[in-house]
């Protein structure tokens, strides 16, 4: 068992930015330390298998060049590929492409850590909307997933996670990212009081409650 607030202070966050071809990008960053080899954690990030066990289902050919599809959610291109180190890919979701790099490092002690950059344009007005938590929140529960299948969890359907989402342990790990999420925007330099307002935000859209369907 994972425990939610030993989990979100497990994590290391950052906010930066990066020069782009294109332009200034936006990054996020998240990082984490396992108790498990390298050679594990990668295959835990890379092999379809164990990728639905702790994330989503994913298909296509998870390969330097292929095409990747995370079932209901981001699709992209594997652009390099460093196996058992590294690897980067494109993030296609909703019109919009943004990329991530991700690193498998060695710790002390036979541990390793997982550490992931998530780079993207974004609009100032949308970035004061939401600030980085808007991704991070996501990456952060990406990143329990793998806690727990790691720890030998069982993995969760759709029905369990949703089943979850209604929970007030979701709900505290939703405010305790947020809350990380920033302070992390604070020490990039952002104004206190907006990133307060933006987190706000993106706490109240996490834990919403869905939208009845139609006839309910």
């Amino acid at each position: 068992m994972v425990e939610v607030a030993h989990q979100v202070n497990a994590v290391r966050r950052q906010v930066g930015s990066r020069v782009l071809e294109a332009g200034e990008a936006r990054v996020v960053m998240v990082s984490q330390a396992y108790d498990t080899e390298p050679d594990d954690l990668w295959d835990a990030c890379t092999n379809p298998t164990r990728i639905v066990r702790w994330f989503l289902p994913v298909s296509g050919e998870l390969r330097l060049g292929g095409r990747y599809q995370l079932e209901g959610n981001a699709e992209g291109t594997i652009e390099q590929c460093d196996p058992p180190k590294s690897f980067s890919a494109t993030w296609e979701y909703g019109g919009e492409v943004s990329w991530i790099d991700v690193r498998i490092l060695p710790e002390p002690g036979g541990k390793a850590r997982l550490e992931l950059d998530h780079v993207a344009h974004v609009d100032d007005e949308r970035w004061a909307e939401f600030g980085p938590g808007a991704v991070g929140i996501g990456w952060d529960l990406g990143l329990y997933g793998l806690a727990r299948h790691l720890t030998g969890a069982p993995p969760m359907d759709l029905e369990a996670v949703t089943a979850w989402q209604a929970t007030d342990e979701y709900r505290e790990f939703v405010a305790l990212s947020s809350e990380r999420w920033y302070e992390a925007t604070v020490a990039a330099g952002d104004d206190e009081a907006a990133a307060r307002a933006a987190a706000d935000r993106t706490t109240a859209a996490y834990t919403a409650p869905p939208e009845p369907s139609p006839g309910s």
